[in-house]
């Protein structure tokens, strides 16, 4: 791996800013507070960190509500605090990915602020702006993710604006070439201020169909991917509102904005009912984004032949694309919690990881899940997630994996901040923090550490190809191969042990020094509940 080439299998860590690390007593974590924290960031043996948006926002969307995209929320610090912690990264060998929020912006941005003012204005149509129908009912059916039309009415201009989110985040207007322009003079701010690459926000909705056609009804007993069943967002074909064929030539443009600076990374987020199909176009040609991530394996389903058959559509549709692979963020339940039907074991978490480590694709990792967290429960009273709030009780949003950071069980606010916490901490988190966690050397803390390290040291997990083994019941089971070695890896995600017959004519020998314990006799491997083999051939 050269210095060009270095997201191509690296861990990459999220930073949920506002639940990492207060440094200022305000109850809210801030870019100080990382900064703080990078000691622990880089002994955990990850390649770089992703940072959540901690621009200039009134905070409707903690921050995926954008106000200025060049500056830093005074909540998170500010620009030196910013560079110090881009200084203090880069010195612990960490490169730095910033979250890009460029689909939509919030209504208190000036741009939407001087669009809306008038008809007639230099930025009039740099928001998708539409005359009602002769009813005064919006111009189509699209829906908003947060729930309800995707269209509100502005009393100024008299007429609708678009807005797949909340209603305070407008969309930009794709289609006006200023509009491009001022969004890549913001993303060229942060690369001179040395950012090492971005995760692009909803990077599939920057474009709508300019004929504003209606969306078709999903198939009866169908749903779009990655909402709950009870939006009415998840009742629609997304033809017309997202993924537009006019998206690839503006990625291509962010390309080669960012290939004018060296080892510059990009990660989309794909939200779509064609993830895989998208996912494919959007990272094909080595001229568009260097990878991206569905919410595939961020689903419900867990069973081993359910990861299986993630694994095997991908290999089938993507024809070689590469992935950036996680279990969680900031928007779903912690993984423990969601995949609560393979067992509460404490083994669990570490052979997700290392799963998780050994598929094609680099690795997207979320604050806490090294230390086991578990998906917090948030009173009605406390939430305070506009999605959770729209949806409740049926949906409670996303507040449950966003709490602080538990790092000392005894501390005050358990070490986040000497303040009362924006969002309250469990008292189950306590036990897991990270204080209790370096001090127990079988903690999650410590399993994480020790397979990220060793994967480092081997080529076939972070570069080579992937071939699927036959499915099970219980062991989720692969060969990476590159030019320098071949790797057998098996997963037992079950609470009983596990035989693996190996297909005939492999012979294998086990490779140590990865934490896992299992046994090969021939051509079969006995997996104890919850352990991994891997394994080299002969």
């Amino acid at each position: 791996m050269n210095e060009q080439n270095w997201w191509r299998g690296a861990a990459i860590y999220q930073i949920y800013p506002r639940s990492f690390q207060d440094s200022n007593g305000d109850g809210i974590g801030d870019l100080a507070g990382i900064t703080a924290r990078m000691p622990y960031l880089a002994q955990l043996g990850i390649d770089a960190i992703w940072i959540s948006p901690f621009f200039k926002s009134p905070m409707l969307d903690f921050g995926y509500d954008v106000s200025d995209y060049r500056q830093v929320d005074p909540i998170f610090g500010d620009l030196g605090d910013f560079d110090r912690m881009i200084a203090a990264a880069h010195q612990h060998g960490l490169k730095v990915l910033i979250d890009q929020v460029i689909s939509h912006t919030s209504d208190q941005h000036a741009w939407f602020k001087e669009s809306r003012g008038s008809r007639d204005n230099p930025k009039q149509d740099w928001y998708v702006w539409v005359d009602p129908q002769a009813d005064g009912s919006p111009p189509n059916n699209w829906q908003s993710i947060f729930g309800g039309s995707a269209w509100q009415w502005d009393t100024r201009r008299c007429q609708y604006y678009l807005h797949n989110f909340l209603s305070s985040q407008p969309d930009l207007n794709f289609h006006h070439p200023e509009v491009q322009d001022a969004v890549l003079d913001a993303t060229r701010f942060w690369l001179e201020r040395g950012v090492d690459g971005f995760r692009l926000d909803t990077v599939n909705f920057y474009f709508h169909d300019q004929a504003l056609r209606s969306n078709p009804p999903q198939p009866a007993g169908q749903y779009a991917v990655g909402v709950p069943r009870n939006n009415p967002y998840a009742l629609q074909v997304h033809v017309y509102d997202k993924t537009r064929p006019e998206n690839l030539a503006f990625l291509q443009r962010f390309r080669a904005l960012t290939d004018a600076y060296p080892g510059i990374a990009t990660i989309g987020e794909i939200g779509d009912d064609n993830q895989y199909r998208t996912l494919a176009a959007y990272t094909a040609g080595n001229d568009k984004l260097h990878m991206a991530y569905t919410f595939n394996l961020l689903a419900e389903q867990c069973s081993p032949r359910f990861i299986h058959g993630v694994l095997d559509e991908f290999q089938r549709e993507t024809a070689g694309a590469w992935a950036c692979w996680s279990l969680g963020n900031h928007d779903v339940p912690r993984v423990v919690s969601r995949w609560q039907e393979l067992g509460d074991s404490p083994l669990l978490p570490a052979v997700l990881l290392a799963m998780l480590g050994s598929l094609r694709g680099s690795i997207c990792l979320y604050q806490g899940e090294e230390l086991a967290l578990a998906e917090a429960v948030i009173p009605y009273e406390q939430i305070q997630d506009p999605y959770g709030k729209t949806m409740w009780p049926d949906f409670a949003g996303r507040d449950g994996c966003r709490t602080p950071m538990p790092w000392q069980a005894d501390g005050l606010h358990a070490g986040f901040s000497s303040g009362a916490p924006w969002l309250p901490i469990p008292a189950a988190h306590l036990p897991c923090a990270a204080d209790r966690a370096e001090a127990d050397p079988q903690s999650t803390l410590h399993r994480y550490r020790h397979f990220l390290r060793w994967r480092k040291q081997q080529p076939a997990l972070i570069h080579g190809e992937m071939e699927l083994l036959a499915p099970s019941d219980q062991v989720v089971a692969m060969i990476r191969r590159d030019e320098a070695q071949t790797v057998l890896c098996l997963f037992n995600l079950s609470n009983a042990a596990a035989i693996y017959a190996l297909p005939a004519g492999m012979s294998f020998q086990a490779l140590g020094g990865h934490g896992f314990h299992s046994e090969i006799d021939g051509g079969q491997v006995t997996l104890p509940p919850y352990q991994a083999f891997f394994g080299t051939p002969g």
